[in-house]
């Protein structure tokens, strides 16, 4: 938890301290910011991931009441306290949203929410009730993360995200309130790549290369030696037998990177496969709204992204300089919780000193 430029607090029933309760949540973590409509990070708090498919709508917006709740208290709103922490807790009027006798009024006044596992219009509509019913602002907006990612990214009305992290989404927007995206389902939607794939990908090769289903290839020796086992046949029955939690596979990712910048062809052609298909989202994305004829800013996104490995970073930028010659690729680091605040302030109308002061906030952060 963090907080900034500390804000009396105001009493119980009156206006709320803040004008936006930001909150960015994705698969493993959730991050929340009380925001001013000047702009000022109140403050902050961190919790789990949201994953309302795996635990139930409810539950997974139990998580973000965890962040909200630490974000409460670091805002040092020490008059309300104790009743925001209650509230934010779900412990208001059983869920209607509506303030229970006695209790606080809500701690800003608008929830801006960007949520990881809300991709159909069905999961956005259960996910928008179940935020509002916890009564955190006077109004409620509820987005994909990836929507985060590209307000973080840009400051124009037409632009296209990319999102490469656990997993893979892209999303647009234009002039009109037009938008492009994707289901964002895994394999089951037609989608290909994230951390989870490449960490399989490196895996699945070097498993056929030692024994010799497949070509020869560094993963071989690279992967195994990475958790301490001497093959992969080893690993495999680590993996299998739960002695190695396979939460840990993510970890190949960089080991992938990294033999393929050695010059290994197979982890190359994997790493180009995975700039091929980002590339592909970006382009779809730019043609469904009429955008690849006008400069656009394509924001890349997510830990394998944000980390700018040449072997992945060159080539995705040499695609689209091939394929979309006006986009400009603009990789963004800063937290995706500045996205979510942003598009709060939009809501309000807040003016552009108040977007230039909350990113200067979020500024050390984005390296």
């Amino acid at each position: 938890m963090a907080r900034d430029e500390a804000s009396p607090a105001r009493p119980a029933g009156g206006r709320p301290p803040a004008a936006v309760l930001a909150i960015d949540a994705g698969n493993s973590k959730t991050d929340a910011a009380l925001v001013t409509a000047d702009g000022r990070v109140l403050g902050t708090g961190r919790a789990g991931g949201f994953q309302p498919p795996a635990t139930g709508v409810e539950a997974a917006v139990d998580v973000l009441a965890r962040a909200v709740a630490g974000a409460v208290e670091a805002a040092g709103f020490t008059a309300t306290a104790a009743g925001f922490a209650a509230a934010v807790a779900g412990e208001g009027a059983a869920g209607t949203g509506e303030r229970a006798p006695g209790r606080p009024g809500p701690p800003a006044a608008h929830v801006s929410a960007c949520l990881a596992n809300v991709d159909l219009p069905v999961e956005e509509v259960a996910a928008r009730t179940a935020v509002a019913a916890r009564g955190w602002g006077r109004s409620t907006e509820v987005a994909n993360d990836v929507f985060a990612l590209l307000r973080a990214g840009t400051d124009e009305p037409r632009g296209v995200a990319v999102v490469c992290g656990a997993g893979i989404n892209c999303a647009g927007t234009a002039p009109g309130a037009r938008t492009a995206r994707f289901p964002a389902l895994g394999a089951l939607s037609g989608d290909l790549g994230g951390g989870r794939w490449l960490a399989e990908q490196a895996l699945w090769f070097a498993v056929r290369a030692e024994d010799g289903r497949g070509e020869p290839t560094a993963l071989a020796d690279a992967v195994p030696a990475h958790f301490g086992h001497g093959g992969t046949a080893e690993l495999v029955e680590a993996l299998h037998l739960r002695r190695l939690d396979p939460g840990r596979l993510h970890e190949l990712v960089p080991v992938l990177l990294a033999v393929a910048a050695g010059g290994d062809a197979v982890a190359r052609a994997v790493v180009h496969r995975q700039a091929e298909e980002i590339v592909t989202l970006a382009v779809v994305a730019l043609r469904r709204l009429g955008l690849l004829a006008e400069e656009t800013t394509v924001v890349l996104g997510g830990g394998v992204l944000a980390a700018r490995h040449p072997v992945l970073h060159d080539r995705v930028t040499e695609l689209l300089a091939e394929r979309a010659p006006k986009a400009v690729p603009r990789v963004v680091t800063a937290p995706p919780v500045l996205g979510a605040a942003l598009l709060g302030l939009d809501h309000l109308a807040a003016p552009p000193a108040a977007h230039a002061r909350l990113r200067a906030h979020f500024a050390p952060a984005a390296g």
